[in-house]
């Protein structure tokens, strides 16, 4: 009889196969997309001048989201020096912890080779790895519902564990102030309701302790607060009129608001569905066809851990399908639940698939090892096809042609902020028309303009300017006093933003920025 290996060795190696198929190209990745670009900046912008509580992006309030995984990104700059690479170790340390996570999870609800087989399903997912290889929050934001769906399962499914679901409530809290999603878990409680109401086996029926219950939301409303209070109290005492509408923007607009009547990636109901689930969770997604009626013998025989784990994966499909506004990422938090409650079933569906098609056991083997084989060659083949991020160059020719004077941005970037050699002067991410470009340089005419080519001709003479090059969005040129064809008005003084990097970013070397010594 062959002997299994010690669940504690079994999850070790399981997490090391996590930390070398997403960690593979680790330092040779640069940050291309415009996410990346703007997480990367506000946490070099955090260490440069201490604004933690409230993020910033070239000197104005960023509003869109919560500070902690910039605060994460900082540390880690702080800690490794690598800029580059630092912005790639939250979504690593995701991709290990919740791979224990799972495992452990699979091993008790049901047995250790479920658990291993949870982790290879969850791993082999393609999000896995269009997310947890990227540089943004929803690489981090994994962990803290992960560590939620682990809490409350411990609890509802095998316990009663009351410490880990007051585990559960913490890292629902820190979710919540990564990304405000991160209360999904608690969603679990609907079916796990439902299953206590009908005495279904596999729950753990609780009756009493409100207490109890009642304290885990004060732990989550306390983790909240971590990063809540502090700032509460800051713009009480001293807050500007930008910082408390910064507080108005995160609180309400940038969760309710976005929610009711998202503003961008508006989508039908149906895109999850249709566009989401049938690409980004291959090759889970294969096994539907023998998954589905599976799952509904399961349910008829009253189990209870199906019902809760697989009810919860449809309600956070739900939950933001309802949502106007839809990203393939949103529902990225639901996949290791789903790879739990599918993994008790390979087992039986590969005995079916091996008595019919005796051959297909090797084949199968096989191509599940090249599949691995070919995600970890992806890490190195995606940064050299991608190359350098085309805004550095821009930047740096910009620099040079200029000879470092204030260069005023129009229709501006994120990576033109990040990869800036020289001081920068703009009038707001959304505000920094070529109007108000054009009225800067005649007030100041040592300075200069990067400006697209598209908007140039409204204000500049074409013939006066320097092209640079293009990225993925536009040609870019600079253009100074001197191109000024007088067809725009003067506008009334907008308010001007400078900022200048102590120390500018290059990928290169990914040095860590002066003053960051001291987080």
């Amino acid at each position: 009889m062959r002997r299994s290996l010690p669940s504690w060795l079994e999850c070790l190696g399981l997490m090391l196969l996590a930390l070398v198929l997403i960690g593979a190209g680790l330092g040779w990745r640069q940050a291309q997309n415009v996410e990346e670009e703007r997480y990367l900046g506000v946490a070099l912008e955090m260490l440069q001048h201490g604004s933690w509580l409230i993020p910033h992006r070239a000197a104005e309030i960023y509003g869109d989201k919560p500070p902690i995984f910039m605060w994460a990104v900082a540390f880690c700059v702080w800690l490794t020096g690598k800029a580059s690479i630092a912005l790639y170790i939250p979504g690593l340390f995701s991709a290990v912890m919740v791979t224990a996570m799972v495992y452990d999870l699979g091993r008790r609800l049901w047995n250790q080779r479920t658990g291993r087989i949870a982790v290879l399903l969850y791993l082999a997912t393609y999000q896995t790895y269009s997310i947890l290889q990227s540089g943004q929050i929803d690489s981090f934001l994994i962990l803290f519902t992960s560590l939620g769906l682990y809490g409350l399962a411990r609890h509802l499914l095998s316990g009663p564990a009351w410490r880990w679901f007051y585990v559960g409530c913490a890292a629902m809290g820190v979710g919540v102030i990564t990304k405000g999603v991160g209360f999904l878990p608690v969603l679990m409680l609907i079916p796990y309701a439902y299953a206590v109401l009908r005495k279904w086996p596999g729950v753990v029926a609780m009756p009493g302790g409100a207490r109890k219950w009642l304290l885990g939301l004060a732990v989550m409303l306390g983790a909240i607060a971590v990063w809540l209070l502090p700032l509460g109290l800051s713009i009480a005492l001293h807050g500007s009129a930008d910082e408390m509408a910064y507080a108005r923007e995160i609180l309400l607009r940038q969760t309710a608001g976005r929610y009711a009547e998202a503003w961008h990636h508006r989508e039908p109901s149906w895109y999850f569905f249709t566009h989401v689930i049938a690409l980004y969770w291959l090759p889970l997604v294969l096994m539907l066809p023998w998954l589905v009626p599976a799952w509904r013998r399961q349910l008829k025989k009253r189990d209870g851990r199906v019902l809760v784990l697989l009810g919860w994966v449809l309600l956070v499909v739900l939950f933001f399908s309802f949502s106007s506004g839809k990203r393939e990422l949103y529902i990225y938090p639901a996949l290791p639940g789903l790879a739990l409650v599918a993994a008790p079933l390979i087992p039986w569906m590969l005995k079916r698939w091996y008595r019919r098609r005796a051959r297909l056991r090797r084949a199968f083997t096989a191509l599940f090892a090249i599949w691995f084989v070919l995600w970890f060659a992806r890490g190195f083949f995606v940064p050299l096809k991608d190359g350098a991020n085309p805004d550095q160059a821009i930047m740096e020719q910009a620099a040079t042609v200029t000879h470092g004077a204030d260069l005023v941005l129009v229709n501006w970037e994120e990576g033109h902020w990040l990869f800036a050699r020289q001081p920068l002067v703009h009038f707001g991410m959304d505000n920094s028309s070529v109007e108000k470009a054009a009225q800067w340089l005649r007030e100041h005419p040592q300075a200069y303009a990067l400006v697209p080519d598209d908007v140039l001709g409204q204000c500049f003479n074409a013939e006066a300017v320097h092209a640079l090059g293009e990225d993925s969005r536009a040609h870019w040129s600079i253009v100074s006093a001197a191109a000024d064809n007088g067809k725009c008005l003067p506008e009334m003084a907008a308010k001007a933003y400078r900022f200048a990097w102590k120390e500018p970013y290059t990928p290169a070397t990914a040095v860590l920025p002066t003053q960051a010594a001291n987080p």
